[in-house]
């Protein structure tokens, strides 16, 4: 026998009162002999042996009385014993696992591994009595943090039949930890853990997340999973959707590559992958896979409109819907404002007229200061930052700011510039310096010609008119600064005396273009060979794009959203319709408050796949896309020995039972729970001393008179 309540036990002391009482009432009297009185002793003796007997019963029952009372209030409990009849089990906490991720949807015979797990619940419910305590954890809510019991079980069983399969992935570890916190909090003898999912590989453990669990998962808990895997799953998935082409630009055709794997254990072919733009198939293209094979298709589609747009890809249904759409956002800017900074307003001549010149269906505004006023400018306000030269300039903060929420900034030296103050500007910038200046200006002796170009980076891409060959006319550098990228950076363009004559390299969230030579004719001939009209239109583009590489995350996780250049108090964050097929959005709206200052906001309700809008008021600011995350695709599962494994490694100490979903868990738990609790017999008992206490008593003073 245990006890729930052992520190009421002290109240044990208690029954010490009436031994004490009684001790203190037996007093020696002075006999007094009358001779009177002598012939009626021997009608006392017996007389008053029955009156001792009876205080010593009552002694006995007083003292019973409140032991009896005291250890109903301990809460006494058999342990490994169910007492049927009348009798009332102990109280229970009972928190339910239910997997509610995507690979819970598949369907067998008996219907859908979500919709079997919920009727295992119901049946689990029926075990329920008065006072017992239940909790709902799902793994594809891995967010909700705040998990309570109810004592109310219709309550209960309407929200688990409330619940749809999830576009959230989550680890079961992460499910089991919540619930012992929940176990640890309750004051019920019987703790219990159902578990109930499809037990699919990798999901179940990050093996760094894993912790000692066994002070709370004690001998006092029982776990009972249930597995509702078993059925061949026939599942092809699309992992992964990216944007080959990194600069956008109108009327122009954009390479996606879109990856698909067969996650089953059988071949397909000829499977239609369709790739849509803003809801109008665009593109599609057939591919036959080998059981557990990968591959990677290109498919290329022209987008005709500027602004955000919205892509996804998709295959035919299988068992696993989730996975059979990808979604992808992208911006094309309509116009691109533009602002060039310069020492002497001749250095920016002949970029002013590879921009003017630029052929496209977006617009280039350019706006033109001296680099004096480069401090007292909103740079928010503009896509690319253009510096030539380097004089005017000492502080680097304004700049920096900028580049780390994402502005982007292309820079040469001027006509003015000395290696020294070129030099403080990349120190400021956090870029290499150069190291010597070569050569000497106007002089065409012995020119520095290009000697390698990466023509695999994007600011080349549709410059020339034949893949096949790519000749570029090296222009003659006759002074440059000796530029190294030394590892930091990427280098586009070198010259024949190892130095860099265009690189690129990466800071905060933006990214900078370093050019080596003034964009004059005194240091170079470049601003008249053919390669540099084109070659300063693409980074313009190139750097005004924007990266859509952090628009994709994994359903559930936190995105980031820009606020620059947003003084409203308030976004409305239009969700995706996919998959609830509701005519209308969700919309979600953020009140900034007090983090209007701040150039980022965490949004972490990213719980279904689809595009996500941002607005402000009417105008749209941000987009980005939510994918379902590949690893609910696989169709492979634990075994129970891995699951027992799992167990031994977080040191759960309980009783586990694995109950096959082909057996009766009202059974299997009915004769598995144990405990029993007594308090109510105690009482009982107590409560009948108390009524022969009152007839002993009342007997015995009778007897007095």
């Amino acid at each position: 026998m245990i006890f729930l309540n052992p520190a009421v036990l002290f109240g044990l002391l208690a029954a010490s009162i009436p031994v004490l009482i009684h001790l203190l009432n037996l007093r020696k009297l002075k006999r007094i002999e009358f001779s009177t009185l002598a012939f009626l002793k021997e009608l006392q003796k017996n007389k008053i042996r029955k009156i001792k007997l009876k205080q010593w019963l009552l002694l006995v029952l007083r003292v019973l009385i409140i032991l009896f009372l005291v250890t109903a209030f301990a809460r006494p409990t058999l342990k490994g014993v169910a007492i049927g009849g009348t009798t009332s089990a102990a109280k229970t906490t009972a928190v339910f696992i239910l997997d509610n991720t995507s690979s819970m949807s598949v369907v067998d015979s008996k219907g859908s591994y979500l919709n079997q797990a919920k009727a295992t619940i119901k049946q689990i419910l029926s075990l329920m009595q008065d006072g017992d305590e239940v909790a709902l954890i799902l793994t594809g809510d891995p967010n909700n943090n705040d998990v309570k019991t109810t004592s109310n079980l219709g309550i209960f069983q309407k929200q688990v039949d409330a619940v749809k399969i999830s576009d959230v992935s989550g680890l079961l570890n992460n499910a089991i930890v919540k619930a012992a916190k929940v176990l640890s909090k309750s004051n019920n003898f019987n703790k219990e853990i159902y578990l109930l999912t499809d037990f699919q590989a990798g999901r179940l453990a990050d093996q760094n997340s894993q912790s000692d669990l066994g002070e709370i998962l004690n001998d006092r808990v029982r776990l009972y999973s249930f597995n509702y895997s078993g059925k061949k799953v026939f599942n092809i998935g699309i992992d992964d959707i990216k944007l080959n082409t990194q600069i956008f630009e109108k009327d122009k055709p954009l390479d996606f590559n879109v990856t698909v794997t067969n996650y089953s254990d059988q071949s397909v072919n000829n499977l239609v992958v369709s790739l849509f733009i803003e809801g109008e198939r665009s593109a599609q293209q057939s591919v036959s896979l080998n059981p557990g094979e990968s591959k990677i298709l290109t498919l290329q589609a022209p987008v005709k409109q500027t602004g955000y747009v919205d892509g996804y890809a998709e295959i035919e249904d299988d068992e696993i819907l989730q996975d059979d759409r990808r979604f992808i956002s992208f911006y094309i800017p309509k116009e691109i404002p533009v602002i060039i900074f310069t020492d002497n307003p001749g250095d920016s001549r002949f970029v002013d007229l590879a921009l003017s010149a630029a052929g496209s269906g977006q617009t280039l505004l350019v706006t033109e200061k001296n680099l004096s006023q480069l401090n007292s400018t909103n740079l928010s306000q503009y896509d690319v930052v253009v510096i030539i030269g380097s004089e005017s300039i000492s502080n680097y903060d304004l700049l920096n700011s900028y580049l780390n929420s994402g502005g982007k900034v292309l820079l040469m030296p001027g006509s003015k510039s000395t290696i020294q103050n070129f030099g403080n500007i990349t120190k400021g910038l956090g870029i290499p310096s150069p190291t010597v200046a070569v050569g000497k200006e106007g002089a065409t002796i012995n020119p520095v010609n290009f000697d390698k170009v990466d023509f695999n980076h994007p600011v080349f891409q549709d410059i020339f008119s034949s893949k096949e060959k790519k000749n570029v006319e090296s222009p003659e550098i006759y002074y440059h600064f000796k530029v190294s990228t030394e590892g930091k950076g990427a280098n586009v363009i070198s010259l024949t005396d190892g130095s860099s004559f265009l690189s690129e390299y990466k800071t905060g969230k933006g990214k900078i273009f370093l050019f080596n030579t003034a964009p004059v004719l005194s240091w170079s001939n470049f601003p008249l060979k053919n390669l540099f009209a084109p070659l300063i239109t693409k980074s313009i583009f190139y750097l005004s794009s924007k990266d859509n590489s952090g628009n994709q995350l994994i359903a559930g996780n936190p995105v980031e959203i820009n606020l620059q250049n947003n003084s409203s108090p308030q976004l409305r964050i239009e969700e995706p319709a996919y998959p609830t097929g509701s005519p209308d959005n969700n919309e979600d709206y953020i009140d900034l408050g007090k983090q209007t200052n701040k150039n980022f906001i965490t949004y972490n309700n990213t719980n279904v796949v689809g595009n996500y809008k941002v607005y402000v008021g009417s105008n749209l600011i941000d987009e980005f896309s939510v994918n379902a995350d590949p690893d609910e695709s696989v169709t492979k599962y634990y075994s129970q020995s891995e699951f027992e494994d799992y167990l031994k490694k977080i040191n759960f100490r309980g009783k586990y039972f694995n109950i096959n979903k082909n057996e009766d868990p009202v059974k299997i738990i009915t004769q598995a729970r144990f405990g029993s609790e007594l308090w109510e017999y105690f009482l009982l008992i107590a409560l009948l001393l108390a009524l022969i206490e009152m007839a002993v008593a009342r007997n015995a003073k009778k007897e007095l008179i």
